[in-house]
């Protein structure tokens, strides 16, 4: 398949292009010198690169030493820091190819500003020896501008010739961290060359060593009989030009073209079904006219069964599909989170009772817990995490899934302080990543903080370890009403609560606390038993007055904007048989929202994404007719 696209031949046409403009003293120049040449086509943009033969012959005398990441930072040259996971601190490069690279630092950001004009049609980045490292190396840095860029533009393919292997196993592992990168990669590299080795050692010549070298980042060797496979070390390698890898892949293709009969030409074929087709000629199967039907039915029943197969890891693949799951799964919390309501019972201590949701909290908790270790595995530049879309998601499943995880963890009654003994890893990482997304909103010169500081003040206020906190408090009251308690365990309860009671009221508006039956009002019961008569504050002052009941009526304590159609937020505006538009955050899920807008009347409801957020919407179980639309 890869022949019969025409992609190698292309390449080293390319490539040997370039190498033919480049004039005679630079030819004879010692110096190490880069060439490369961008190449805009109708349907595709090519860019090229490769060095004199003597800067080559020069670099493969310099052997195949490496540069670590920390040197480079000392070189001045960071642009691959975003290389270093959380997992994976640390890599080498080839000092060759990153010599060669810093040299040429200026020329290739030049290119790559112009590069990035031309992501709309595929991009091919080539090479040939040292040029083809370069190649890879320009390749990573253009993936990692890529994926900032909204919306994901094609990736490019960079396919070298005989290059020698641009780094360690640090490296490889960063780059398969990504699965969409590494299969931005292809290495050819014959066995009678001696540049692709020069990486390893001319002592090793282990099998390990050979393996390690051919699954490098999609390494292909490739031999006299075409095959893509080599099982030892060929002792009689000299250096290669561009010449040698010219006519070997002339040679495959003919030998592609030879193993097809005439009505069976694999040129003239769409490559999935020519690939099938050698496939089966390779294990045996008899492509003669007296089967003829019967193979065409097997290629049609592979060439089928493949496709689908590449639908469902595309399907797979796509982490905004998979986001939609997830959230179509939120949707039905969230009617979970009304059928409490619907009983009197609060939604964490309705859950503290029930565990027929479980199965669902666990499909969701494994989601969340994949992705974040997917994020940090992943190349990241210092302080750059996940897009909007996630961070709003991470923050509606924090909301509504980590106080189930609360409950449980109280359920047995013998456990306290949940935030430092019992609290997951994801849950504190997803946190901090909307707390420095807030902030970025706050700081960002490109944002308008007063026209966004609702939204932040959304993700901050509300706290998903609230009823951790709800629980403690009343480990504390119980321990201040026991007779068994000591002074010390007497007064760091007394502390405990009086941190608690300004927590609690700054949290106030954003919770459900006013059931007769949840934990909230059960602690205060307690409270109100042990405190002085004599003292007094505003959170006593809130609910020795019942002030609550307004809250649970609609009008909030600290904060209503009717522009996020939070409950009781359009008491009083007239939206009776109008469409509503509602921003998707504050302090609501989207089924609550059109609950609000259908209580005051109105006809329909019209969800506000900012952009940040994406355009993917899940398919909700609305109760009036809704939509959403990007703002």
């Amino acid at each position: 398949m890869v022949v019969n696209s025409g992609l190698l031949e292309l390449s080293c046409a390319a490539i040997k292009d370039l190498q033919t403009e480049t004039s005679s003293d630079q030819q004879g120049s010692c110096s190490v010198s880069l060439r490369y040449k961008l190449d805009k086509k109708s349907k595709y943009t090519l860019i090229a690169f490769t060095t004199s033969a003597v800067s080559r012959k020069e670099l493969l005398r310099q052997g195949g030493d490496l540069v670590s990441s920390k040197t480079l930072k000392e070189l001045e040259l960071p642009i691959f820091d975003f290389l270093c996971t959380e997992r994976n601190r640390s890599f080498s490069i080839h000092r060759g190819a990153i010599t060669l690279f810093k040299a040429h630092f200026k020329e290739l950001s030049q290119l790559k500003t112009q590069t990035g004009e031309l992501l709309r049609t595929p991009l091919i980045v080539t090479g040939h020896s040292i040029g083809g490292s370069v190649a890879s190396l320009f390749t990573l840095w253009l993936l990692d501008n890529i994926k900032r860029i909204q919306p994901p533009p094609k990736l490019p393919l960079c396919i070298t010739f005989g290059s020698p292997i641009i780094g360690n196993q640090g490296l490889r592992q960063a780059i398969l961290e990504c699965s969409t990168w590494n299969s931005c990669f292809l290495h050819v590299a014959g066995n009678k060359d001696l540049f692709p080795k020069a990486s390893i050692s001319h002592n090793d010549t282990t099998q390990s060593a050979i393996e390690e070298y051919k699954a490098f980042e999609g390494m292909r060797l490739v031999d006299d009989c075409g095959c893509l496979e080599s099982t030892q070390r060929q002792d009689s390698c000299e250096a290669q030009e561009i010449d040698y890898y010219v006519e070997m892949v002339n040679d495959l293709k003919s030998k592609v073209i030879i193993r097809g009969d005439s009505q069976r030409d694999p040129s003239h074929m769409h490559p999935l079904k020519a690939g099938i087709i050698l496939q089966l000629q390779t294990i045996g199967v008899e492509m003669t006219t007296q089967r003829k039907v019967d193979n065409n039915n097997l290629i049609s029943r592979l060439e089928e069964r493949e496709k689908i197969l590449m639908a469902e890891r595309v399907q797979t693949m796509d982490p905004r599909k998979k986001l939609n799951q997830i959230k179509i799964k939120m949707a039905h919390l969230e009617w979970y989170n009304k059928i409490c309501k619907a009983k009197g019972i609060g939604y964490y201590d309705c859950y503290k009772n029930d565990r027929e949701v479980t199965r669902l909290k666990k499909f969701l908790t494994n989601y969340w817990k994949s992705f974040v270790e997917g994020v940090e595995r992943k190349p990241q530049k210092e302080g750059a995490f996940i897009r909007g879309t996630w961070l709003y998601s991470g923050r509606n499943y924090r909301r509504m899934v980590e106080p189930l995880d609360i409950a449980e963890y109280y359920r047995d009654g013998d456990k306290r302080d949940y935030q430092t003994h019992g609290r997951s890893r994801h849950y504190i990482l997803l946190e901090k990543w909307q707390e420095e997304d807030a902030e970025k909103l706050k700081s960002s010169p490109n944002n308008n903080w007063q026209k966004k500081k609702q939204n932040v003040a959304g993700i901050l206020a509300e706290d998903s370890c609230f009823w951790a906190k709800v629980e403690d408090a009343l480990i504390s009251c119980k321990l201040l009403k026991s007779g068994t308690s000591s002074a010390v365990e007497k007064e760091l309860a007394k502390e405990n609560l009086d941190m608690f009671e300004q927590y609690a009221l700054n949290q106030i508006n954003t919770m459900r606390i006013s059931d007769k039956e949840s934990s909230f009002m059960k602690w205060w019961k307690t409270f109100q038993e042990i405190i002085e008569t004599s003292q007094d504050s505003p959170l006593r002052d809130f609910m020795k007055n019942e002030r609550y009941l307004q809250y649970e009526k609609g009008s909030t304590f600290l904060h209503n904007d009717s522009a996020f159609c939070d409950r009781g937020s359009l008491k009083d505006v007239d939206v009776r048989g109008k469409v509503v538009l509602c921003e998707s955050r504050g302090f609501s899920g989207v089924v609550d929202k059109g609950q609000e807008v259908k209580n005051g009347g109105g006809a329909a409801m019209i969800l506000m994404n900012p952009e940040s957020f994406g355009n993917i919407t899940a398919t909700y179980l609305h109760v009036l007719p809704a939509s959403a639309q990007a703002m």
